[in-house]
């Protein structure tokens, strides 16, 4: 079934959600004083890390894709799912369940 609706482009609201997004996002609160934003501890952490290094190694990248084109890429199933049960375990604070 083909969708023929016209989509907005990504990173462009409509322009009545650009002008209310614009008076929203006022530095000056309804009583003219000057808005504070606080940010976490976590997310002024991944800041500082986000302005370092990047978190891609491009020559892994590099051979990855190479070893997609010639056929030699091998998907190990059983290596993702334990690294995503891993993940999850990790995001809600349980330990490791030995094999």
């Amino acid at each position: 079934m083909k969708i023929n609706t016209a989509l907005p482009a990504v990173g462009k609201a409509p322009d009545s959600v650009r002008a209310k997004n614009a008076d929203a996002a006022s530095p000056q609160s309804a009583a003219g004083t000057a808005a504070r934003v606080d940010i976490s501890s976590l997310s002024a952490h991944m800041q500082k890390v986000g302005a370092g290094e990047a978190p891609v190694n491009a020559e892994r990248v590099a051979e990855i894709k190479a070893a997609i084109t010639e056929g030699r890429f091998q998907i190990n199933p059983e290596r993702i799912a334990d690294g995503l049960l891993t993940s999850v375990r990790e995001m809600l604070g349980r330990p490791h369940a030995a094999n």
